[in-house]
Formats: structure tokens, sequence, C-alpha cells
């Protein structure tokens, strides 16, 4: 790597200079330059743009498991080390997901629901369970409210919206849009905080018409919802905290753009196979074909 270093810099810095700051001789540099390349280093020549077509796929959020799943969707036979050190070498790194933070106001008189899904997130088919939730963005013309609904059994966000307030309107609708998308609802299962939108006659109304068992998390317990937490930790860590907002129209128009074309349909998620929601829901279709 010092001699690959050294054939890089050299047309900005003198050969004796880099040699003996690096600590290796100018007759090894040149016998370097001669010797032919292994297999393995040729190899390694033909992957790294690779990586780094797979990395834009991701866009710029991708540690080595998502690259190494683009690889191996594209044919290559490699391992997770070696996407990871060539990684190392490229200097692309994937993003670390950061601490979410509970946005509840569960200091309300409606009735709270039973904790009906008791932490357990895995679903045998779609529209088995739905878990929802509203999270906040900050723009410079103040506070933009998201909503969101997840089917559990692909991860999919199946309905969402966006508001300056957090009233019970807002999750009405991503509740409206999660509906129209998906009609065959026959014994689905709603989770919620206790938030006062969730817990209110309104949104309750809403599922009783449609025959949906409600559940909702136990108080100060952000992890029983911890699903639709995570999705928001991922997306303020993919997308939000990247670059500042100058307005809502802009946030809004990259936030459902994330969440429809590259959340759903792109983004590999660890928990159904390194897969996006939408070609999990395709293969499981398929398969059920």
């Amino acid at each position: 790597m010092r001699f690959a270093f050294i054939d890089v810099e050299k047309a900005l810095y003198p050969l004796r200079l880099l040699c003996r700051v690096l600590r290796v001789s100018r007759s090894g540099y040149y016998a370097w330059r001669v010797r032919k390349p292994c297999d393995r280093a040729l190899e390694d020549e033909r992957l790294r743009p690779k990586v780094v077509e797979a990395f834009k796929t991701g866009r710029g959020t991708y540690g080595s498991p998502r690259v190494l799943g683009e690889l191996i969707d594209q044919g290559f036979d490699v391992g997770r080390r070696r996407i990871a050190r060539l990684m190392r070498e490229l200097g692309l790194r994937g993003l670390s997901p950061r601490k979410f933070r509970a946005t509840t106001d569960s200091d309300h008189e409606h009735p709270i629901a039973q904790n009906v899904l008791d932490r357990n997130f895995e679903a045998q088919r779609p529209n088995e369970k739905w878990v929802t939730d509203i999270t906040y963005i900050w723009t410079s013309e103040g506070w933009l409210y998201l909503a969101t609904v997840m089917d559990l059994y692909s991860r999919r966000i199946v309905g969402w919206s966006m508001a300056d307030h957090m009233r019970t309107e807002l999750c009405l609708d991503a509740l409206g849009m999660a509906l129209k998308q998906r009609t065959n609802i026959e014994g689905l299962l709603h989770h919620s905080d206790r938030g006062s939108q969730y817990a209110s006659d309104r949104y309750r109304d809403v599922l009783k018409a449609e025959q949906i068992e409600c559940s909702m998390s136990r108080r100060a317990s952000c992890w029983d919802n911890a699903v639709a937490e995570s999705f928001f930790g991922t997306l303020k860590n993919e997308l939000i905290y990247r670059r500042p907002w100058l307005d809502r129209e802009s946030a809004r128009d990259a936030i459902s753009e994330y969440i429809e074309v590259f959340y759903n349909r792109i983004r590999r998620h660890s928990t159904i196979g390194n897969i996006s929601p939408a070609k999990f829901e395709e293969m499981e279709l398929a398969k059920a074909a």
C-alpha cells in the first residue's frame, strides 16, 4: 500500500521525499512498478469500481454488508472482509445509527389499549401487523411533523403524512394512505404509542370501523414501538442530518422521495434478508404463486 500511495503522490511531491517519509527505498518502489500484479491484486482492481458503484447506489449510507449484497446480486463471489478492506482503502464509510428520542404526548384522558403486540415484531403475512408513530424535522421555517405506518411483514412504509402540526389529522392522513394502498386487512393489528393522537376518539373510531385491532405501548417504554422508532432514526441519519433544510416544502419532497423510492424499493434491510421491502414482497408473492 505504501508503494501505491507513492505512485499516486509522486506527481505532487519528490520521489526521494516520499520514500524517505514512508521509509522505503527507491529501488523497492521501482521493483514494485515492474512487478507483475498477482491475481488477487488484479481482482481487487476489478472490484474497486464496483464497490464505489454499490456505495453510490446506497446513497453513501451503505456499510460493507449492504455493499456486499449489491455485488452478490451482480454475480460476484466475494466475502465481506474483502469488501470491508476495499472500502477502507477507498475511504468509503457507511453511516452509523444514532439514538432515537420518543415524542409521545401521553398526558391525556383518552382510554389506552392493551399492549397486544408485546414487542413481537415478526409477521407471517402482509397486513398482519402495522406499527405507526410520529417524528419531527427542523427546518428554517419551523418544525415539520411526519407520521408513518409500517407493515412489519416487509418493513415497508405503507402510509405517511407530513404537516406543520401534530394533531390527530396528521396520523389519520397516514392511516388513510395505508388503507388505500393495502386493501386486504382482515385480522390486522395496529400498534402505536399511547399519544393523544392515536388514543383520540376520532382515530379509534376509524380503527373500529375498519375492524382493526388496536394495541398501544406501555407508559414510558419506547422499546415497545422500537421498529417504528428505528425507521425514524434511519431516515434522520441517512437523509435529514446530512444537510440543512431551508423550508418545509423541500424537506417534504425529499422525505417522500426517500420513503417511496429509496427506502421501500432500493435500500437493503437486514431483517428481511438484506433486500428491499418491495423486493421482499415480490419474492414472497412469487413463492406463494
